[in-house]
């Protein structure tokens, strides 16, 4: 069965946007040197990408609007909107995003990744969904925005499988832990 990942940049306070929705915080502790892509390899591993429609509209709109980022992935954007059409590699569902999920995991392909945003992610935290949190934690206090751990009403045990450092980020990759 296919894995869900949580791929997602997080400030050290847990933010994933700041208070105006805004990513532009992103990024190491030195603006002078250059990131190392841990994006690459990940991104290979997927061939599925969900996101809701405020992480959708912020890519098209600001991050990328030129060209669709995850090209030769199928992202699937959760919306509410009826009268939008699907593009060749967009599809845009109206529908519980737990039972898509579930939906997605029985077909055969690589892993699925979980792009954003907080409602998306809250709600297959909450159902015990999310099969490895992949988070790259940014060298900055934010002190508010959009949380990623919202309400979440339950423990859920990880084990950690690998940490990674680089100009301040720290990537930690943690699985579902099996009892």
């Amino acid at each position: 069965m296919r894995k869900v990942i949580l791929y997602i940049a997080v400030s050290l306070d847990g933010y994933i946007a700041d208070d105006k929705g805004s990513v532009d915080w992103i990024g190491g502790q030195d603006e002078n040197v250059e990131v190392e892509d841990t994006f690459t390899r990940f991104f290979n591993s997927v061939d599925t990408v969900i996101m809701g429609r405020k992480t959708y509209s912020q890519i098209v709109t600001e991050l990328s609007p030129s060209q669709w980022p995850y090209e030769g992935a199928t992202t699937y954007v959760l919306t509410h909107q009826t009268k939008a059409d699907d593009t060749k590699h967009i599809r845009l569902k109206n529908m519980d995003i737990c039972q898509l999920v579930e939906e997605l995991r029985q077909e055969s392909g690589k892993d699925i990744w979980v792009c954003g945003g907080a409602k998306v992610a809250e709600q297959l935290i909450d159902k015990n969904m999310i099969n490895t949190y992949h988070l790259a934690i940014i060298p900055v206090i934010l002190g508010g925005g959009v949380r990623l751990f919202g309400a979440s009403t339950q423990k859920i045990d990880l084990a950690l499988v690998e940490t990674k450092k680089y100009n301040g980020i720290v990537e930690v990759i943690y699985n579902q832990k099996q009892i």
